[in-house]
């Protein structure tokens, strides 16, 4: 009598890889953005003309993979595609992104003119805010394994995008005034410090919200809906003289709030952080 043949297994659903499409695009999308900011980095040259335009290219390059890594975990929640692997993939694309890119752009635009003498203490501090911003991804992606049933509205230490898009931005504000004019100071020389300071933030434990209740789906009245767009129209019209004010001013905002926010009570928490819900009028 012959032994049967040993029948195979079902397949179990939730061992399967799961990659989504659209979310993980976006997250594309934010680590080729990162490339191209280092290239762009790498090969401007201090002694050429267009220095400063390919500078401004990379920096605006970095705050374009902030708006991609905004969206594209938003995204996933919306069509519930959240996955290991788009989180995994996240953190890939974070590391360039926000971890080499903003390293290698203080690096080339302060620390290369002070350290002539002793370039490997640039390198060392540049390194610095590099590993910190791996470290806490690492962090932030074994918390998420721990607790994956659960879905987090806060994060543990400054996040990455938004260290970047700070030392981005601050760095676009001060080309921008002396551009302008304004000024002609070396308060680029705040840079090095700066990227000390969020190397530190990122791996503290100073908790940050996530804005993950926010909901871009929800109703709005009228009234909210009008300031939002005249808000949108205005940054449209005139994004060249705004972005380089309210960029920095949004990502200092959002790393003081760190601080503030444990003394402020829950109710005003609650109105900053998190979606109101409209009633529905529809009949």
């Amino acid at each position: 009598m012959s032994e049967p043949i040993p029948q195979k297994p079902p397949d179990d659903e939730s061992d399967k890889l799961k990659i989504y499409f659209l979310p993980n695009l976006l997250t594309a999308g934010n680590l080729f953005c990162g490339f191209l900011a280092l290239t762009k980095i790498v090969e401007a040259d201090p002694a050429s003309d267009d220095f400063i335009h390919v500078i401004h290219t990379a920096l605006f390059l970095i705050l374009l993979a902030c708006i991609f890594d905004l969206f594209d975990g938003r995204v996933a929640r919306m069509g519930g595609n959240e996955s290991p692997f788009g989180r995994e993939f996240d953190s890939l694309a974070d590391i360039v992104s926000f971890g080499a890119a903003p390293a290698f752009l203080v690096h080339r635009i302060v620390l290369a003119g002070v350290f002539v003498e002793h370039p490997q203490l640039g390198w060392f501090i540049a390194s610095v805010y590099l590993i910190c911003g791996a470290f806490r991804l690492a962090r932030f992606n074994c918390l998420a394994a721990m607790n994956s049933s659960a879905s987090s509205k806060e994060f543990l230490g400054f996040p990455i995008p938004a260290a970047a898009g700070l030392v981005a931005s601050l760095t676009l504000f001060l080309l921008w005034i002396e551009e302008k004019g304004f000024s002609q100071s070396k308060l680029r020389f705040a840079l090095p410090v700066l990227l000390l300071f969020l190397s530190a933030m990122m791996v503290s434990e100073v908790k940050y919200p996530s804005f993950k209740s926010l909901d871009f789906r929800a109703k709005r009245s009228f009234t909210k809906m009008l300031i939002i767009v005249l808000c949108v129209g205005f940054f449209l019209i005139l994004w060249e003289n705004v972005l380089p004010v309210l960029a920095p001013l949004v990502f200092t905002a959002y790393l003081l709030y760190g601080f503030v926010r444990p003394h402020i009570s829950r109710a005003w928490r609650r109105e900053i952080e998190e979606e109101e819900d409209e009633p529905d009028s529809s009949n």
